[in-house]
């Protein structure tokens, strides 16, 4: 005849299996959330693959922010270089010829792309859209700059596209070369006036303000 289990054997039997299940439903919870439980402790530990993707994350979150400082300041200075770039075509704009100079005899010249050595030692007294931006920038030398082609890019982009549009900042070179070719051809048409100029300058010099305004709202 079987005996009946007493009740303090049947209250030990049901404690045992209810602690087992708990201890299942944690392990479970644990491994889904990269947390678990130390038992001896009692305390909540992160599993070392969380604390990995973590850190990725955290990484991830500080690279963004590194790169939209680095824009708003790159834009910042582009917005002060159209500025003055405008300054540069108010205070004299030529056609068919990047800079203007006054030469030995006291006669202004203007001066192409072929012979940019004749400018060593001269003031500059006028220059067209693409000249202004680069004399803006320091002259001749900051050409090839970053500065000088993302202002370039900008005004291009302020003539030709629709503002809502996103800048292509980074143009495959021969794509960049035909939009100054575009803007020297805009510069140099024949019905073209020095006030349209550096409306344009001071149009993407606004541009450039907003769009650090959108990569401050978080939509650039």
């Amino acid at each position: 005849m079987r005996r009946r289990r007493s009740t303090d054997e049947l209250e030990t039997v049901v404690s045992v299996d209810l602690t087992s299940r708990t201890r299942q439903t944690s392990d479970r919870t644990g491994h889904s959330t990269g947390h678990s439980t130390d038992h001896s402790t009692g305390e909540r530990t992160t599993s070392p693959g969380s604390r990995r993707g973590l850190a990725r994350r955290d990484r991830r979150r500080l690279a963004r922010q590194d790169r939209s400082a680095a824009h708003l300041a790159e834009l910042h200075h582009i917005e002060l270089l159209l500025t003055q770039a405008a300054a540069v075509v108010s205070s004299g704009w030529v056609q068919h010829g990047w800079f203007a100079v006054t030469d030995e005899r006291g006669a202004a010249r203007v001066l192409t792309a072929h012979d940019l050595h004749a400018l060593e030692g001269r003031p500059v007294t006028g220059a067209c859209l693409v000249g202004a931006v680069v004399h803006a920038a320091g002259g001749p030398p900051s050409v090839q700059s970053q500065l000088v082609q993302r202002a370039l890019d900008l005004t291009w982009h302020t003539l030709h596209e629709d503002a809502h549009r996103p800048v292509h900042w980074c143009p495959a070179p021969p794509v960049r070369a035909a939009h100054v070719r575009d803007l020297t051809r805009w510069n140099d048409q024949r019905s073209r006036t020095a006030d349209e100029v550096t409306a344009l300058l001071e149009a993407t010099a606004s541009s450039a303000a907003r769009q650090a305004a959108g990569v401050r709202a978080g939509v650039c």
